[in-house]
Parts: C-alpha cells; sequence; structure tokens
C-alpha cells in the first residue's frame, strides 16, 4: 500500500477509514510526518522544535497506529509527549495545559469496529479541518514526503490524575446529592476517564460496559443511535433511577437519558448547560449550531446572555468561541465546549455539570426539561439521500423565499413560529434536515412532511 492510496479517509474534521484497507500503518506514519511539517509552518519553526502530544483509544488497532504516528513526528524530528490509552479530551487538555503545539489522538470516536482515524488540533488544542490543516496533510503526502530528517524523541506522560482533578474543579463536588445514575460506557474511553469523578461524587452508580473493550462485545459506542441506547433507557426505568448517562467510544460526547427513560435531546441539553454555565458567568456568551431550537437562544436571552448562532463542527466552534470569548458552545450532535477547558468539547465536564444542576435544584430531568419540550417541538435530525444536493438546497430556497433566510451553513428559513435548517453532509450524497415548532406537535409534522416532499421529489 502506498502512503496514500485513499486521500478521501481526509473528512471534514478528522481522519477516518478502514484499516488495513483504507488506513494503515504506513499511511499513518506518513500523516504524523505531515502534521509536524503543517504544524511546523503554522509555529514558524522547524519541527525538531515542536512539543506534540499523543493519544489513543482503547481500539485493538490503536497501539500499532499510534506507534505509527508516533514514528512519523519522531522521523521530523518532533518531540512527542506520549500520553497513552485515553480519552480525546485528555489528549486536547494535555495539549492545551502543557502549551504543546499540537497533538494528534488516535480514534475512530464512535465507529464500528473495522474503522480506525485521528482527530488532529494545534496549539491550544485547535482542530485542524479541511479548511484549515487537514486539506495540507494530504497534499504534502500526496507531493511525496521525501526522506525523513529523523532526530526527533519520545517522552511518556500520565495524566489522569491532573485532568481529572481538573475537570472536578468545575462544580461543587459537596452540592452533588447521592443520585441513582445508570451509567454506559459502550467499552470506550468513559470508565477509567469519568469513572473515578463519578466514585469520589458519593453516586449511586449502576455502570455498565465500564471497561475498555475494542470488540465492542456488548453494543457499537455510539449513542446517537436508537438501538445502542436499548439498554441503557430500559436499566433506568428498572432501576427507578434518577439520570442515565452514556458515552461515545473515545468519550468526548455525552447523551443522557431522563428518569422516565426519555432520551434528552441535544438542543435541549445545550440549554440547560447554557442555565449553568450564565448561573456562574451572568452576561456570557453562548454558542448553538444552526440545526438547534430557538430553546438555547431564547434561554440565554432569558438570563441575560448572549447567544451566538454557529457552523456545525468541532473546528467551526473552537474557533468562534476564542473570536469571540464564548463560555460555552453546544452542538445537537452531542459536542459541547467550555473556553475554560480550552474551547475543547468534553464528555466529562456536561455529566458534572449537569448532576451538579439536579442536586442544586432538587429536581428531576424530567421536570427541568419541562418548560422545553413543552414549549419547542423538535423533528430531530432528518437524513434524505438525494441526487444533488446544491439543485435541492437551490429548490428549498425558492420554496420559502418569504421567509428571513441564512446561508451560514446549508441554508436556514425562520418564520415566527417555525423554522428549519438544510445542510448538506461532508461526505455523503444527503440533505439533512432539522425544523421545529412554536406551535405543536402537529404542526412540526406538517411543517417538517412539507419540507421533506421538496426535498424528496
Amino acid at each position: 500500500m502506498r502512503a496514500l492510496e485513499h486521500p478521501e479517509i481526509f473528512k471534514a474534521y478528522d481522519v477516518r477509514g478502514l484499516h488495513g484497507s483504507q488506513l494503515d500503518a504506513s499511511t499513518a506514519r506518513a500523516i504524523g510526518r505531515a502534521f509536524a511539517r503543517v504544524i511546523a509552518s503554522a509555529e514558524g519553526r522547524p519541527p525538531a522544535a515542536l512539543r506534540l502530544g499523543l493519544g489513543r483509544d482503547m481500539r485493538l488497532t490503536a497501539p500499532e497506529m499510534a506507534a505509527a504516528y508516533r514514528d512519523g513526528m519522531v522521523a521530523e524530528g518532533a518531540t512527542v509527549i506520549d500520553a497513552g490509552m485515553v480519552g480525546t479530551e485528555m489528549l486536547y487538555w494535555l495539549v492545551g495545559s502543557r502549551d504543546l503545539d499540537g497533538g494528534l489522538m488516535c480514534t475512530a470516536s464512535h465507529n464500528p469496529k473495522p474503522y480506525t482515524g485521528a482527530k488532529l488540533v494545534g496549539r491550544g488544542a485547535l482542530a485542524l479541518s479541511g479548511d484549515e490543516g487537514l486539506g495540507e496533510i494530504r497534499d504534502l503526502i500526496l507531493a511525496g514526503l521525501g526522506e525523513a530528517p529523523g532526530g526527533g524523541r519520545v517522552e511518556r506522560a500520565s495524566i489522569y490524575e491532573d485532568f481529572q482533578s481538573a475537570a472536578l474543579s468545575f462544580i461543587d463536588p459537596d452540592a452533588v446529592r447521592p443520585l441513582r445514575v445508570v451509567v454506559d460506557g459502550g467499552n470506550g474511553m468513559a470508565g477509567p476517564m469519568v469513572g473515578p469523578l463519578l466514585e469520589r461524587l458519593g453516586l449511586d452508580l449502576v455502570p455498565a460496559y465500564w471497561r475498555p473493550d475494542g470488540e465492542f462485545p456488548d453494543h457499537e459506542p455510539n449513542p446517537l443511535l436508537p438501538e445502542n441506547r436499548e439498554f441503557i433507557v430500559a436499566e433506568v426505568v428498572r432501576r427507578g433511577a434518577d439520570l442515565g448517562i452514556a458515552w461515545d467510544g473515545d468519550a468526548d460526547r455525552c447523551f443522557f437519558i431522563d428518569e422516565q427513560g426519555r432520551f434528552v435531546d441535544g438542543d435541549f441539553l445545550t440549554a440547560l448547560l447554557s442555565e449553568s454555565v450564565l448561573a456562574r458567568e451572568p452576561g456570557a456568551t453562548v454558542l448553538y449550531d444552526v440545526r438547534a431550537s430557538r430553546a438555547v437562544a431564547d434561554t440565554a436571552d432569558r438570563l441575560g446572555g448572549r447567544a451566538l448562532v454557529n457552523r456545525v463542527g468541532h473546528a467551526f466552534f473552537k474557533r468562534r468561541m476564542r473570536q469571540d470569548g464564548a463560555a460555552f458552545g453546544g452542538e445537537v450532535s452531542g459536542h459541547y465546549y467550555f473556553r475554560d477547558f480550552y474551547c475543547a468539547d468534553s464528555g466529562t465536564l456536561p455529566a458534572l455539570l449537569i448532576l451538579e444542576l439536579l442536586s442544586r435544584r432538587g429536581q428531576t430531568m424530567s421536570e427541568l426539561l419541562r418548560p422545553y419540550r413543552s414549549r419547542y417541538f423538535i423533528s430531530g435530525e432528518i437524513n434524505s439521500e438525494v441526487a444533488d444536493p446544491r439543485v435541492k438546497l437551490e429548490q428549498v430556497a425558492a420554496r420559502w423565499a418569504d421567509g428571513r433566510q441564512s446561508r451560514l451553513d446549508g441554508i436556514s428559513v425562520d418564520y415566527d413560529d417555525w423554522h428549519f435548517n438544510v445542510r448538506a453532509s461532508n461526505t455523503e450524497p444527503l440533505l439533512r434536515l432539522c425544523l421545529e415548532s412554536l406551535r405543536s406537535e402537529e404542526h412540526m409534522r406538517e411543517r417538517r412532511d412539507e419540507v421533506l416532499a421538496v426535498i424528496r421529489s
């Protein structure tokens, strides 16, 4: 296999592909070399002057692939700070807290077992993307990297204790009541990363699939898919738990189940976290993505904060948070970002903050959510395969030309009592619809079906 036979592994926000057939150790080594060069160019220093972080998840192929990424960075002369097996946000924290020049996390996140990949960041844990950084890495490899200068070295780092202390500082641990909480780690990194923190809080924990296991013997590590939530939903109800929390494979996203066994939508979780952030920092700025419910902006307005809408994608959120000094950002997909955590997305902090919020309010999760669920009626994200996404987007724009339109990300159309966003997928011939009514569930369904009829005609 040549260094890069499948350039399509470079996605909008990361590198991802099937292990062996699309992305193997030789490709990983080349990515490591090119990554060091791109970071060196951004820093205005030679690769030999760089300090780069490295982490890997629990996938069976991760030791081999992480070693190849490391070898590539070392071959360019960089010093690699290897944290071993960690959650993705721990790699971000390592880069930010030690002021490293960048870092690479060997992970395929929530993807099924055969996949491998990498998430790459620069200084301050600012993500590389297809717009900035990832395309340069791809092009360098395609052009040929030549002989490696060598001269780099490896340092080992043990960061669990320091990371967990930093995460715990975001809440008052004494405020958390001994809630019964079902936790589903999906055999990913949540167990070792978040588990010790939850144990310190004195919770009545009911852990499941808590041990990292790259075989994924129980279910895929993607809680966004309803089939992967069946266990935790049933267990929350069966155990009479106060809350359920599930994480994806690399544990940088967490998802919540209320005490009635109902999934908590990312829009509403963003609103709840905004409440928590604004209670600590009155007047703070929060970001939400173009797909989200108006609940987020309304919550920020009600509490004296400022809400700004943003493009979908972690690279865009992290950059915008720095530009506008936002304290918090949330995406419908379950990515939640915190300024005081190097603007990184975290699966640890939302869990801690929601546990604290539930305890301080003395309410159940469904009670916290009632004001949102009773007023905002959301469709969730609905995918439609289309022959030409660009043509369809223009048809949608023409059909609802009387609405207030924005092209920030796809097309957003707003009316006083309903709104929607349609975006093209970055990797597939799909359009993704999110729609909300402020009138009723029936009105939402009616408008949803109207928009889908145009998209699918």
